[in-house]
């Protein structure tokens, strides 16, 4: 039951069983996020050198979008529904994985 529910909530963010890779373990990140004002999304960062958003939903998951142009990044930060934007414009168009989240200290 348990694996099924982790499951489902890949397939809510990433919109697809296809866009999440589940055969793979959660990837390491060392992109810093930055908190957001958002009602779904907690914290956001982007690599321009590699073109990946990451995105920290207020739930706890961390998702990694890849090949995703700077404007779009500029774009949702600059958006006043930033969850909105993600559901138009990221959500189910970019590939992404899990991301571990940071061990506490």
């Amino acid at each position: 039951m348990r694996r099924w529910l982790g499951i489902f909530l890949v397939v809510i963010h990433c919109s697809s069983v296809r866009a999440a890779d589940r055969s793979i373990e959660p990837i390491v990140s060392r992109i810093k996020r930055e908190a957001v004002d958002s009602s779904a999304l907690a914290a956001v960062g982007y690599s321009s050198k590699f073109h990946i958003l990451e995105i920290e939903f207020r739930d706890g998951l961390i998702y990694r979008y890849e090949e995703v142009p700077p404007p779009v990044y500029r774009q949702l930060l600059a958006a006043e529904s930033k969850a909105g934007y993600y559901n138009k414009n990221i959500r189910g168009r970019y590939h992404c994985l899990r991301v571990k989240p940071p061990r506490k200290r």
